[in-house]
């Protein structure tokens, strides 16, 4: 269960609401085979700290429209504490910009390690994406599905009310689980050997996905390193009643090869 921790007292008192800090546990059911906390997981943490602060900020509902800079610096094994920590650094009239950073805490020695860190920009609810943003997206797709030589993967979900916030929109935080695990699939499948996620350069979140929904998750490799493999990973969601296709979000991941 998480506990929040109350801003620092040093902060301005116009200011409190601007930054926040939450600490939480990693528990074996969160973590991989190699016995540190999942990427996905991690980045659902850092997904509910914008959620939380950009509802503050913008005093209304919000959601997740891109993020930024992400990057994975170190794991977080089972049995650590984790410290997730947020702070605004834009807010527009419709939008704010939140810095995220997730810190793993040895509990027993107090060495605390900066595992993962991102900007996430949340809109109010009403605000749609723009639709070159759309258009933008899914020139991306086509371009890295006339790559074929690549390995690839596809996972498909079921939108259900345990995914989705009070508007029966899908939250950020299951939609980036579920592309970080498309992406560790194709990632493995290339190289044949254990790969961590390392970072994106943005993730863009240009529609959304509803209750009942399918959701499918196509990843393809679209090139290698020495070590690294870039995962292009896009997320579309399919009516059920209708069988309107759209594409809701994607992003270019980026996966490390790591010793057996």
């Amino acid at each position: 269960m998480s506990v929040l921790v109350e801003p620092e007292t040093s902060a301005p008192a116009d200011s409190q609401l601007l930054s926040m800090i939450v600490v939480d546990m990693v528990w074996p059911d969160q973590s991989n085979h190699h016995g540190t906390l999942f990427g996905g997981a991690a980045l659902s943490m850092l997904d509910r700290m914008a959620f939380i602060v950009g509802s503050k900020v913008l005093r209304g509902s919000v959601v997740t429209a891109a993020v930024g800079r992400l990057d994975f610096a170190a794991p977080a094994p089972a049995g650590h504490l984790v410290e997730c920590r947020a702070q605004v650094l834009h807010r527009g009239r419709r939008s704010v910009t939140v810095d995220t950073r997730l810190i793993a805490e040895d509990l027993l020695s107090g060495t605390r390690t900066q595992c993962l860190s991102g900007e996430f920009v949340m809109v109010r609810q009403a605000d749609e994406a723009p639709a070159d943003a759309a258009e933008a997206v899914q020139a991306k797709h086509e371009a890295c599905a006339e790559n074929a030589t690549m390995a690839c993967a596809t996972v498909a979900e079921i939108v259900f009310p345990g995914h989705v916030n009070h508007r029966d929109v899908l939250h950020g935080g299951p939609a980036m689980a579920w592309m970080a695990k498309a992406g560790f699939v194709a990632a493995t499948r290339q190289v044949r050997c254990p790969v961590v996620m390392a970072g994106t350069e943005q993730l863009d979140f240009v529609a959304s996905a509803r209750v009942g929904d399918v959701v499918e998750v196509t990843a393809n490799v679209i090139g290698t390193g020495r070590r690294s493999i870039r995962v292009q990973v896009d997320m579309w969601a399919e009516s059920s009643s209708s069988g309107e296709r759209r594409l809701c979000a994607s992003a270019p991941l980026t996966y490390v090869a790591i010793e057996p």
